[in-house]
């Protein structure tokens, strides 16, 4: 059992780990596409990538395993052998679930461990990506925004020599009110020897610069001519175009959620929520001591008076307020109105400061469950496939392929709604992080129950029967009890009445 297991499982496990991984390149196709990368970051990127879809690809690749490992142990009738020399499902499955248990705590390991290295490693090699200049490749007829805040028009190139003709150039960097256009008959483009500016050389041409905002800024008038137009016969641009790559400092995702192992998301999530509810408290005194309810005690105040404290804590507001004068009840009104907006703007900025903490410790939380759930998906899609494979009995890479495919799209469908609702705060973080664990772990115990039984669970021919049965009994009930009662029934049909 454990010779054909792990075959198929090394298997499917490299095709499951092909195919995730085309799905993340897929997604960052556009930080690599045009950048000029050399093989070793490539290389670094690629491996990083399989790192980090390892925990979902494992789950998948036991459900495919487990599906085809039965399935041809059925198909072959190899599995009804041995059920008919004694051996039950259970005693065939025992070696396979001391198996997938170990890939259960190397799944955790794995998560806890080298899976933080490899997020922080990734992420910093994709932010670096991101921030590098594409290369320089200026096409012919049409516009090239490759550098930032400049356009660049080419009609012609000389693919020997690198001589641009019909060259146009639009400067928006400061804004489209201050644009410079630059038009020549040929241009040459070189790059300085650190690789970091981009040197334009320019030939018999004009430059056109608006002035109009810096005129209004300088003189307040619109008097004077808003451009400046200049001729040249050759003219040097220094564009700054840094195409090295410039890796960031591992550092700034040290205080990450997906850089941190299971003790360290704890010790973060325990400091955290000590701070948010210092932060909570201090922010609860500040709104009563700045009398949130308008109410001054004696103590509280900052001056000295002669009424006592029991009638400023029982006077009565309306009274007070009919008492004054129509312009003293304005100003009464607009101070009361400004101090609600402020308490209201101070609520509303305490509220932020406490979601940050709050989505802080969210974060860790998801975190700290996810190391757990992707383990215990392995073992559930095993009691999901063997089962499945022995009451299907179809072995090769046929039904197998299809059934874990759904299964898996319903795994990803749940989990990633759960995912979804915790991240949101709609849900608290354990119920959205279990959620696919809570559904699919009673289906993987009832087609356990349903496969060691012998139950004919997916034969289309113990369905028909179990129809045909079930119609045979419930047709004396039916003519007994229902159709008398139907048979009363007078439904009103364009205004006449039918016996239904």
């Amino acid at each position: 059992m454990l010779k054909n297991f792990l075959g198929l499982f090394l298997i499917t496990f490299m095709i499951c780990i092909f195919i995730l991984l085309m799905q993340f390149l897929w997604m960052h196709v556009k930080d690599l596409v045009g950048k000029g990368v050399e093989i070793k970051v490539l290389t670094e990127f690629f491996f990083y990538s399989v790192v980090t879809v390892v925990p979902l690809a494992l789950p998948l690749a036991i459900l495919l395993a487990s599906l085809m490992t039965f399935g041809n142990l059925g198909e072959k009738f190899e599995l009804t052998a041995m059920k008919a020399a004694g051996v039950s499902l259970f005693r065939i499955m025992q070696p396979l679930v001391i198996a997938i248990a170990f890939v259960c705590v190397g799944a955790f390991m794995f998560s806890n461990y080298v899976l933080p290295v490899s997020q922080v490693k990734l992420w910093t090699l994709i932010f670096s990506l991101r921030q590098k200049s594409p290369e320089l490749d200026i096409p012919v007829g049409e516009f090239y925004d490759g550098i930032g805040g400049i356009n660049i028009y080419v009609g012609k190139k000389n693919t020997n020599t690198g001589m641009l003709y019909d060259v146009k150039i639009y400067d928006l960097s400061k804004g489209f009110k201050d644009a410079t256009v630059t038009v020549s008959d040929s241009a040459e483009v070189y790059f300085t020897a650190d690789n970091k500016y981009l040197l334009l050389v320019l030939y018999s041409g004009e430059s056109f610069e608006n002035l109009n905002q810096k005129q209004q800024r300088a003189t307040k008038t619109r008097e004077r001519v808003p451009y400046r137009r200049e001729n040249f016969s050759r003219r040097q641009m220094l564009i700054d175009f840094d195409t090295e790559f410039n890796r960031y400092d591992e550092s700034i995702l040290r205080d990450q959620h997906v850089s941190k192992d299971v003790s360290e998301l704890i010790q973060s999530i325990d400091s955290m929520d000590v701070i948010a509810h210092t932060r909570s408290r201090e922010q609860s005194a500040e709104i009563v001591s700045g009398k949130y309810f308008g109410r001054e005690r004696k103590k509280d105040r900052q001056i000295d008076t002669d009424i006592p404290e029991e009638a400023m804590r029982n006077y009565n507001v309306d009274s007070v307020y009919a008492s004054l004068i129509p312009s003293e009840q304005r100003r009464v009104l607009n101070t009361a109105l400004e101090k609600a907006k402020n308490m209201k703007d101070a609520i509303e900025y305490n509220g932020l400061l406490l979601d940050d903490s709050q989505r802080y410790i969210r974060k860790h939380e998801m975190e700290l469950h996810r190391k757990f759930t992707l383990a215990f998906a392995c073992l559930i899609f095993f009691f999901i496939g063997a089962p499945l494979g022995a009451i299907i009995r179809k072995g090769g890479l046929g039904a197998p392929v299809v059934i874990s495919v759904v299964m898996f799209v319903i795994y990803y469908i749940i989990d990633n709604t759960g995912y979804k609702m915790a991240r949101e705060d709609i849900w608290p973080v354990w119920a959205g992080l279990w959620l696919s664990s809570a559904v699919l772990l009673p289906i993987g115990i009832f087609l356990t129950y349903k496969a060691a039984t012998d139950s004919a669970l997916l034969n289309p021919e113990a369905w028909i029967k179990l129809w045909e049965k079930t119609k045979q009994r419930a047709t004396p009930y039916v003519e007994k009890y229902i159709m008398p009662y139907l048979n009363r029934i007078k439904i009103p049909i364009r205004g006449k009445r039918y016996k239904h």
